[in-house]
């Protein structure tokens, strides 16, 4: 490999975006896709809503908010059975709570020396 190249494709305003996920035991509680799954059903008031808006099944969104309800000491998102006034769903203040924190770490990560200092290491595409 020609170092002199490398060199040259390294890129001092690369922003690195780190992602943290919260694994308990072999289950992930917490990472990417859930917080965003969280944020959607904050913002649609639905679990499906919030599938679709991701690309993903209802069936897999459902089973993601049960691994959360289940990892944390009370659930994360709550829902209402459908009926005459239609179901939903909406985030419970813990999971509010701990949606701005695991936001709050996301961000502390992104600005730490050492983020910056491997960021400095990088090229500028990976291809």
């Amino acid at each position: 490999m020609n170092n002199d190249r490398h060199a040259t494709e390294t890129n001092q305003n690369v922003s690195l975006r780190p992602r943290v996920r919260l694994q308990l035991g072999d289950e992930v509680a917490l990472g990417p896709g859930k917080a965003e799954l969280l944020l959607l059903i904050e913002e649609t008031g639905s679990i499906s809503a919030a599938a679709r808006r991701m690309g993903m099944s209802y069936r897999r969104a459902w089973l993601l908010v049960e691994t959360m309800n289940r990892c944390f000491a009370s659930p994360l998102v709550e829902t209402a059975q459908g009926g005459k006034g239609g179901g939903g769903a909406g985030v419970s203040e813990l999971g509010r709570r701990v949606l701005v924190l695991y936001q709050q770490m996301e961000a502390n990560l992104a600005l730490c020396d050492e983020m910056t200092e491997l960021s400095d290491m990088v090229i500028q595409s990976v291809s």
